[in-house]
């Protein structure tokens, strides 16, 4: 349900009355959970600095992470799994950790705000904010709140998960990513849905079916 105040052309910054920003990270990676985050910000203790997480260095990011936890009125993190994201597809997936992250709030929000061109099913008004993490503080600090959990994330992977470099490009397609897919297969945390992950395990069980799996190098026999 769209909030009529955000048809009027209310400037979003004048918005403060237990409004909820609304955002998401892993979109566009081939492996891994896609996060969502809600925050609701507390007009008496403003956060200085607060932006798009892409646009904050990693260290920033960090320091604010702490300082929203601790300034916000509440606020809540949330996932989809990459088994719902292959059952529902990405989309509908990220609709749905979205609307995790507002339902886990502690304090009903009189409106959300989501970032993007799309709104999820909510009990409560919400409206979408193109731009949104670099226009509404909240959608700023739930970017935030996203990113970091995420990247924590991605990084623990790497340990389970060494030769993809997942610590580094976060599970997005680059051509490290491509490359380590294509020679190793794809992982439990990959999804199976996305195409250059299925064309990997088509790949590698044409092989086993084959019969032939190549060695390492260090295998090999002159």
């Amino acid at each position: 349900m769209r909030s009529p105040i955000m048809q009027t052309g209310l400037d979003f910054t004048l918005v403060e009355d237990l409004v909820a920003g609304v955002d998401e990270v892993g979109r566009g990676p081939l492996c891994g959970a896609v996060v969502t985050a809600a925050v609701i910000l507390d007009p008496a203790r403003p956060i200085l600095g607060l932006n798009d997480s892409k646009k904050l260095t990693e260290a920033r990011r960090e320091k604010l992470y702490v300082e929203i936890q601790e300034k916000a009125l509440c606020w809540f993190i949330a996932r989809a799994e990459v088994e719902e994201i292959d059952q529902l597809n990405i989309l509908h997936a990220t609709m749905l950790a979205m609307k995790r992250a507002v339902e886990g709030l502690s304090i009903t929000p009189k409106l959300a705000l989501i970032d993007g061109n799309r709104c999820p099913q909510l009990s409560v008004p919400s409206a979408p904010v193109v731009k949104g993490d670099s226009r509404v503080p909240a959608i700023a600090a739930a970017s935030i709140l996203a990113k970091v959990s995420r990247d924590r994330e991605m990084a623990a992977f790497e340990l389970i998960y060494p030769g993809y470099g997942i610590g580094g490009h976060k599970g997005y397609p680059t051509p490290v990513h491509l490359e380590a897919l294509a020679r190793l297969g794809p992982t439990p945390i990959h999804r199976r849905s996305f195409a250059p992950v299925r064309a990997a395990h088509e790949a590698r069980a044409s092989i086993m079916i084959g019969g032939s799996i190549p060695l390492p190098v260090g295998l090999l026999q002159d």
